[in-house]
């Protein structure tokens, strides 16, 4: 029996499709790396970890618009992205839903979640014609998880 799918009881576990993130588990909306799962022009998810930001209630991100996860994102907009606990491996939060992208020109949002990173300059991870995204995901379902 996998203790994931089944609660102490025994009895399988229901699935309850959320929308929001529960309280139990907002402090991973501060996480280092999330890894976002998009959905490949074969058909494959394709997973990248990347660096994310929650602002004004939303799980954003900057994405380069060279990267193929860019592009998976921008002709399939439905992605996954989950955070795992790092102090706890059975712990994690997954989100799956839509995402929308604006341009950031001016590196504007860019900035913002360098912040997050010490400061660190998106720019310098951007060839000469490459621009930048803000990614918002809307969540259609959020997973809080806690195993064990």
């Amino acid at each position: 029996m996998l203790t994931h799918f089944c609660r102490p009881s025994g009895q399988p576990r229901k699935n309850v499709s959320m929308t929001t993130f529960p309280d139990s588990h907002k402090d991973l909306l501060d996480a280092q790396v999330a890894s976002l799962a998009t959905i490949g022009g074969d058909g494959f998810p394709q997973a990248t970890a990347i660096w994310f930001l929650y602002d004004e209630g939303k799980i954003k991100l900057s994405l380069n618009t060279s990267r193929l996860k860019t592009k998976n994102l921008l002709k399939r907009p439905k992605v996954s992205l989950m955070i795992l606990d790092p102090a706890n491996p059975y712990r994690y939060l997954e989100v799956r839903g839509t995402v929308t992208a604006t341009p950031d020109p001016d590196y504007v949002f860019a900035k913002k979640v360098g912040a997050k990173y010490g400061g660190a300059d998106l720019s310098e991870h951007d060839g000469p014609d490459d621009t930048r995204l803000e990614v918002v995901l809307e969540p259609t379902n959020v997973y809080a998880v806690t195993m064990g």
